[in-house]
């Protein structure tokens, strides 16, 4: 199933969506006699109770028993987790990590292989597709960053990697924007990104459930992974590409690392990190190293205003933003 989060009249709704069209959920399971909730939220803090319901439900609908639907020019999508409890970023993908760093003339970092890392960044400014507004001090070297991300279906502590895909309700787009001037200057004080990461992480189109992607599953003793062709567009112009299944660290393991000692909780997102070649910060170096070897000059790329900026993972879809600067000409202070 492909879940979406909506909003109709200035109410946020829970809606399936399916050839192109978002069909409420709460409103046709009432028609079936279903009880289903209005919004992700309440789903997935009662995934249990709901899911096999929401099951029942799409049968009826991919069967063409159900009419009653939005088009996508009738509401207002909106991130499928709108209000998520967390969010979590991981780094998954050893080659983004070792170009990136070869490229900074550093050898690769033997802790990568010894347990997977991730941070935390802003949940309260997590958005869907459509625009990002953003200000001035994100406009000097704004990136975007592809990945995928999961998100928790219930509760849990000290969570074994053999068990953690059961705490997943699915799997989306993910783009970690990131304004590499202010984070490269955060960086040097050893506590992690903070304004350069916690103005906007988007997520999307959909969430789709982890039953749609069984054909593209790779199973392990250390969790699941899928492979799922992934791709970055530039105004039109594919930029990056690769494949989930070439995460190093599978997001089970993740979970683990996560909730040692702590709960996780329905609602948390958790994401990949970059998939190699997936951010302007490592492409960059790499294409001046390759501009120098020929000598030629080259010019940094990174995301301008009122650029598009695309990211698709194959079974996810394709999460689309644009880049719109804020009118208030903000400048950080130092």
């Amino acid at each position: 199933m492909k879940l979406v989060s909506y909003e109709i009249k200035d109410k946020e709704r829970l809606g399936i969506f399916f050839e192109g069209k978002i069909f409420d959920v709460q409103k046709n399971g009432t028609t079936l006699g279903l009880n289903l909730p209005s919004s992700m939220k309440d789903f997935l803090n009662g995934w249990d109770k709901y899911y096999n319901k929401m099951l029942k439900l799409y049968q009826k609908i991919t069967k063409g028993y159900i009419k009653k639907s939005y088009k996508k020019n009738e509401i207002k999508l909106l991130a499928p987790v709108p209000h998520p409890t967390s969010c979590r970023d991981g780094y998954a993908f050893r080659q983004h990590v070792e170009t990136a760093r070869r490229n900074r003339g550093v050898e690769m970092i033997p802790e990568f292989d010894q347990f997977p890392v991730f941070y935390f960044t802003n949940h309260n400014a997590v958005f869907g597709e459509g625009d990002i507004v953003v200000e001035d001090d994100h406009l000097e070297r704004l990136d975007f960053e592809l990945e995928a991300a999961v998100v928790i279906n219930k509760r849990g502590k000290n969570i074994k990697s053999h068990e953690a895909d059961s705490f997943i309700a699915g799997y989306m787009v993910m783009n970690d924007l990131s304004a590499r001037r202010l984070q490269s200057e955060e960086m040097k004080l050893n506590l992690g990104p903070a304004k350069g990461k916690d103005f906007a992480t988007t997520i999307g189109p959909y969430l789709v459930t982890t039953d749609e992607l069984e054909t593209f599953k790779i199973t392990s003793p250390v969790g699941n992974k899928y492979d799922l062709e992934m791709k970055a567009y530039h105004n039109g112009k594919q930029v990056s590409e690769g494949n989930l299944k070439d995460m190093n660290w599978t997001f089970a393991q993740i979970i683990e690392r996560a909730s040692y000692g702590v709960e996780i909780f329905p609602g948390d997102i958790i994401g990949s990190g970059t998939v190699g070649t997936g951010c302007y910060l490592e492409l960059n170096d790499t294409w001046a190293l390759e501009a120098k070897a020929a000598g030629k000059e080259f010019t940094p790329i990174w995301l301008k205003e009122n650029d598009i900026i695309e990211l698709e993972i194959a079974g996810l879809g394709r999460l689309s933003n644009k880049i719109i600067k804020s009118p208030y000409n903000n400048k950080l202070k130092k």
